[in-house]
C-alpha cells in the first residue's frame, strides 16, 4: 500500500470527552503498568482509581465544569493522575513548565483565571507568590504535607484521603475546552490556545490509527475502546505490549498528547527523569521499549553516544521525532543505534493540538529524507502563497504553510484579533514556510517569523543549517538574522562544535559560501558551548537576537 492511498482512509471519531479516558483504559487493561517512575509502578486500575479520588476532591473544593487548574509538574506518576482526573471533573486543564519564573506564572494564572494549582515542593515558593491576590483558591503538592484546609493548601495524599475511587465523568462535551495550551514563545510573546476535547479525542484517534492500525470506537457504555483497523498493515505500535521512554516534558502537546496516545494502546510509559543519554539508553534496554519519542537535540545526544553501541536496543519498532526538523547525520546515526525501528518525523503546532503531518509507518512505505511526511488522516495541507493567501502553490513552489482538520483548534484565549488572522474557515494560517513534493510530502523550509529577507532576497535558515551541520566540526547550529540597515537582515550562524574539535570560523563560512548563492552567504559565525532550546527541545532564537544585540564583551 503507497502512503497516499494509506492517508485516503476516513476515520469515525467518538463522540465523548477526554473526561472517559482513564476509566476506559482501566476497562482495557486493568492491572497492566500504566507508569513507571523509578520504584514507583501505577497500573490502569490505580490510575483510575485515584484519577477518580482527585476528580471527586476538586468537585469537594468548589471546582465546577470549565474552571481551570493549573499543572506546574515536572514529569511524575501524580502528573496522570491530576491531568485525567481533572478532565474526569469536567476542568480545563492548563500546563506549565515548572521552571517558569515567577512573573510569567502569575501572567499564566490571570490570562486562565486558574482557580487550582497542582505543584511540588522544589517550585512551591515560587507558586506561592506568583498565586497571592489571584484566583487561585487551593493548591495541591505532589510529594508535599501541605498547611491544610485552612490556608487552601493541601500535600497530594492528604486532597484524596477518604474521596470514592469512582466518579462519573463529568457532562462536558465536544465543544468545551480541554486545555489552555501555551505555544512555546520561540518567536515572541507565548499565546493560551483553546484546545477543545474534540481536537484532543481527534488527534488521538488520528494517531492511533496512523501509528497503530487501530481505531478509537465508542462503548455502549459511553467509554472507548481500540479495535483494529483491517486493511491498515502498520509496522508501529502492538496495542497491549511494550513501553516508552518519557524524557519529553508532559507540560508539552508533543509528549502530553503522545501519552494519551500510547496508554490509550497500553504502551507501559517509563519515567526517565532529565535526560541523559546512558540512562535514557539503559531504560531501553531495561524495559524493552518499543516506541521513543523525542526532539532533534535529544536524538543527536542519543544516537552518538558510546553507549549506543553495546546497548540492546533491538525492541525499538518506532523513533518518531517531533518540535524541529532533523538534520541528516543525525538520520544516520540514529538508524545504527536502532536497526530495527522505523524512524518516523512529523509536525505538528499546539494551534493544531499536536500532530499535523507524518511519515507514514504502513509496511512498504517509502522514507522520505528531509520530509515530515505526509497530512495525516482526514488533515488537508495547502501551501499558499505568502503575498497572497488566496492562491494556492503548486508542487515544489515554497509558501505559507495551512492546515485544516478536526485537530485544528477553537484559536487564542483572549485575542479575538490574532485568532482571526490566523485561523480563517476552518483552514488554520501555520506561520511556517513550506512545500510539498508530487507525492504530497511537505517539507518545512522555516518557520515564516524566522526568515530574512535580504537585498530583497529571501534566506530561509533552515536550509543554511543543514549545510552547517554537515560540516565534520559542526554538532549543532542555528541562523538568526542581524539588521543590516537598507539592505534588511543578514543570517550570522550560532554553532556547537564536535567534542574534541575546533571551528575555523573563516573557514566554516567559506564551507557554506561554496554551496549557495551570494545573498545567502553567513556573515559571520559565533561558537557557543550549547544552543539555547525550550524544554520541547525547540531552538530559542528569541535569545540568540537578544545575545547580537548586547555589547560587545557582556
Amino acid at each position: 500500500m503507497d502512503a497516499n492511498t494509506f492517508a485516503a482512509h476516513r476515520l469515525t471519531y467518538p463522540r465523548v470527552s477526554m473526561a472517559v479516558w482513564a476509566p476506559s483504559m482501566a476497562a482495557a487493561y486493568a492491572d497492566r503498568a500504566a507508569v513507571v517512575d523509578g520504584e514507583q509502578t501505577l497500573s490502569y486500575r490505580a490510575l483510575d482509581e485515584r484519577s477518580a479520588q482527585f476528580a471527586g476532591a476538586l468537585v469537594a473544593a468548589g471546582v465546577t465544569a470549565g474552571d481551570v487548574v493549573l499543572l506546574h509538574l515536572g514529569n511524575c506518576i501524580d502528573f496522570f493522575v491530576a491531568y485525567y482526573g481533572s478532565l474526569r471533573a469536567g476542568a480545563t486543564v492548563t500546563l506549565v513548565n515548572p521552571l517558569q519564573p515567577e512573573p510569567g506564572l502569575r501572567r499564566q494564572i490571570d490570562e486562565t483565571a486558574s482557580a487550582v494549582a497542582v505543584t511540588q515542593p522544589a517550585q512551591l515558593d515560587t507558586l506561592r507568590r506568583a498565586a497571592t491576590g489571584t484566583t487561585v483558591r487551593t493548591v495541591v503538592v505532589i510529594g508535599g504535607d501541605g498547611e491544610g484546609a485552612d490556608s487552601g493548601e493541601y500535600g497530594f495524599d492528604q486532597f484524596l484521603r477518604g474521596r470514592p475511587t469512582e466518579f462519573v465523568p463529568a457532562a462536558v462535551g465536544g465543544d468545551d475546552v480541554a486545555h489552555v495550551a501555551f505555544t512555546g514563545g520561540t518567536t515572541g510573546v507565548s499565546k493560551g490556545v483553546r484546545v477543545l476535547h474534540r481536537n484532543v479525542v481527534a488527534n488521538v484517534t488520528q494517531m492511533c490509527a496512523w501509528r497503530a492500525g487501530h481505531a478509537v470506537a465508542e462503548t455502549e457504555g459511553g467509554l472507548v475502546r481500540l479495535q483494529p483497523i483491517p486493511d491498515l498493515d502498520v509496522y508501529g505500535v502492538q496495542p497491549g505490549t511494550g513501553s516508552t521512554v518519557v524524557v519529553s516534558p508532559l507540560f508539552h502537546a508533543h509528549a502530553l498528547i503522545n501519552a494519551s496516545f500510547l496508554l490509550l494502546c497500553g504502551v507501559t510509559q517509563v519515567m526517565a527523569g532529565r535526560f541523559d543519554p546512558a540512562r535514557m539508553l539503559e531504560l531501553i534496554e531495561r524495559y524493552r521499549a518499543s516506541y521513543v519519542t523525542g526532539s532533534p537535540a535529544m536524538w543527536h545526544a542519543l544516537a552518538t553516544h558510546p553507549d549506543a553501541a553495546i546497548r540492546d536496543t533491538g525492541s525499538v519498532r518506532v523513533v518518531a521525532s517531533g518540535a524541529a526538523p532533523i538534520d541528516r547525520p543525525t538520520l544516520e546515526a540514529l538508524g545504527a543505534a536502532f536497526p530495527n525501528a522505523k524512524v518516523t518525523e512529523g509536525y505538528g503546532l499546539t494551534e493544531a493540538t499536536c500532530v499535523v503531518t507524518a511519515a507514514p509507518l504502513v509496511v512498504g512505505a517509502e522514507y522520505r529524507l528531509g520530509a515530515v511526511g505526509i497530512p495525516i488522516f482526514d488533515t488537508e495541507v495547502q501551501i499558499r502563497a505568502q503575498d497572497d493567501p488566496t492562491t494556492v502553490l503548486g508542487a515544489g513552489e515554497r509558501g505559507q504553510l495551512w492546515v485544516r482538520g478536526p485537530q485544528v483548534t477553537g484559536g487564542y484565549l483572549g485575542h479575538p484579533e490574532i485568532t482571526a488572522q490566523q485561523f480563517v474557515d476552518g483552514w488554520l494560517d501555520t506561520g511556517d514556510i513550506a512545500f510539498k513534493d508530487e507525492d504530497g510530502y511537505v517539507f518545512i523550509c522555516d518557520r515564516a517569523k524566522d526568515m530574512l529577507i535580504y537585498k530583497g532576497y529571501n534566506v530561509y535558515p533552515r536550509e543554511l543549517e543543514d549545510i552547517l551541520v554537515s560540516h565534520p566540526a559542526v554538532s549543532t547550529a542555528a541562523v538568526v538574522g542581524r539588521d543590516a540597515g537598507a539592505v534588511g537582515e543578514e543570517p550570522i550562524a550560532f554553532v556547537v562544535a564536535v567534542p574534541g574539535t575546533t571551528v575555523d570560523e573563516a573557514e566554516l563560512m567559506a564551507f557554506v559560501a561554496e554551496q549557495v548563492l551570494p545573498y545567502k552567504k553567513i556573515r559571520e559565525v559565533v561558537v557557543i558551548d550549547a544552543l539555547p532550546v525550550s524544554a520541547a527541545g525547540k531552538v530559542l532564537k528569541t535569545d540568540l537576537r537578544t545575545r547580537l544585540q548586547e555589547p560587545a564583551g557582556r
